[in-house]
């Protein structure tokens, strides 16, 4: 328990940076997410073909490898950023997809009558997916893209091993100075990881009732 007072800071410090690479990289992942499934029911045939290859690729890679990716191979090629960056464009990357397939099968949930009926009163293809069937599609994918969220909470960890001191680096930092209490700084680990993921997952049990309401 000592190591923990004392190295309070550094375990504040760390869960700051988890709580920051969990907004960033949720916020830049939604937005893109929500455009690749757009992309995937697009009447364009390129951009359906672009999508689906984009978020097969980045579905079935793993994500060590994206960020060892973005950490090594992109300053490589001449992109001059600090680690915490690319290690905000490498979950955005890997966590896209998961929610573009969230919002897909949310915008497969809506009954065909409506875009028809949109079609109808002359609205086209964007007017109809951004007037119409998103606001439906996303109250019904709130749920999911909330347990996608719990995900990006604890894959921030893996932003550790590429020199990110984010939560789980943190506790490494602390092990490296006491290791005589390696059980209780994990467990202060696992607590603050908790503190972000029991309130996500009670909003989206609480959202999903509603939803249940709703419908």
């Amino acid at each position: 328990m000592d190591a923990i007072l004392e190295n309070l800071d550094t375990f504040i410090g760390g869960f700051l940076k988890t709580l920051s690479l969990l907004a960033l990289s949720g916020v830049f992942a939604f937005i893109l997410g929500v455009i690749i499934a757009a992309m995937r029911i697009s009447p364009v045939g390129s951009l359906r073909g672009f999508a689906a290859t984009y978020t097969e690729l980045l579905r079935n890679t793993p994500l060590t490898l994206v960020l060892f990716f973005c950490a090594f191979i992109l300053p490589y090629l001449g992109v001059r950023i600090d680690y915490f960056p690319l290690a905000v464009i490498g979950l955005t990357a890997y966590t896209s997809p998961f929610i573009a397939e969230a919002v897909r099968s949310g915008i497969n949930g809506v009954s065909i009558g409506q875009a028809e009926a949109a079609r109808s009163l002359g609205l086209g293809f964007g007017q109809t997916l951004r007037l119409i069937v998103l606001p439906q599609a996303i109250r019904m994918v709130i749920p999911p893209l909330i347990n996608v969220f719990i995900a990006l909470t604890k894959n921030t960890s893996v932003a550790g091993g590429f020199f990110v001191i984010e939560l789980f680096a943190s506790a490494s930092v602390v092990i490296n100075k006491r290791g005589d209490e390696v059980v209780a700084i994990l467990l202060a680990v696992a607590f603050f990881y908790l503190v972000i993921t029991i309130p996500l997952g009670i909003l989206a049990g609480r959202i999903e009732k509603r939803v249940a309401i709703l419908r």
